[in-house]
């Protein structure tokens, strides 16, 4: 089985080609929580046609390009998740805090890990904009029950791989499935070049 301590905050499920699942397939998932009760992560690289000037418009021009809403899952779909990254002075800062990963010194945000955590959408945006280097909002989550992600990575649907602070808000989600692949070694280097039909290579 796959050691508990593979999978934490901050590493990400690259799916596999042979993961057909279309909620999953060729996605790539930041694990932001994952203990005894389970884990609970978003999905990077799948915008969906719709603009944050149309449903949060106090928040446009905070996001990253491009200033899309995400699909993060198909838990919970029609409720936001925003995951938001630090400035290296903000993150400096909040090192500082009394208590960093809590509130990281700033009104509407809670650290995950590292430069990385969780934006309250009701806060003012005046008061977290500076802060910020980086922003995403996601339409739902992807849930795992405990030790269900251990035993689809086992049967081979998922890799799990370090994560980058730049996969959160790269500006070619399409492609991210694959550089994050590419900057593997060995054989998972290789999967970055399979087509999206696996059966037709």
């Amino acid at each position: 089985m796959t050691d508990f301590e593979d999978i934490r905050a901050g590493r990400v499920l690259v799916a596999t080609p042979g993961l057909r699942d279309p909620n999953f397939a060729r996605t790539v998932v930041l694990v932001l929580e994952h203990d005894r009760g389970g884990t609970l992560g978003i999905v990077l690289n799948r915008p969906l046609d719709v603009t944050i000037v149309d449903v949060l418009p106090d928040w446009t021009g905070a996001v990253s390009a491009p200033e899309q809403l995400f699909g993060g899952g198909p838990v919970s779909s029609e409720a936001a998740l925003a995951v938001g990254l630090l400035t290296s002075a903000a993150f400096d800062e909040a090192a500082e805090d009394t208590d960093p990963e809590e509130h990281a010194g700033l009104v509407g945000w809670r650290t995950v890990f590292g430069r990385v955590g969780l934006v309250d959408l009701d806060a003012p945006v005046a008061l977290l904009n500076d802060a910020l280097s980086g922003l995403r909002i996601f339409a739902g989550y992807a849930g795992w029950s405990p030790g269900q992600v251990e035993v689809e990575i086992e049967t081979g649907s998922w890799v799990v791989v370090d994560g980058e602070d730049g996969d959160l808000t790269t500006r070619e989600p399409d492609a991210l499935w694959s550089q994050v692949l590419r900057r593997q070694r060995g054989d998972l280097r290789l999967l970055s070049t399979c087509p999206p039909d696996p059966s037709r290579n």
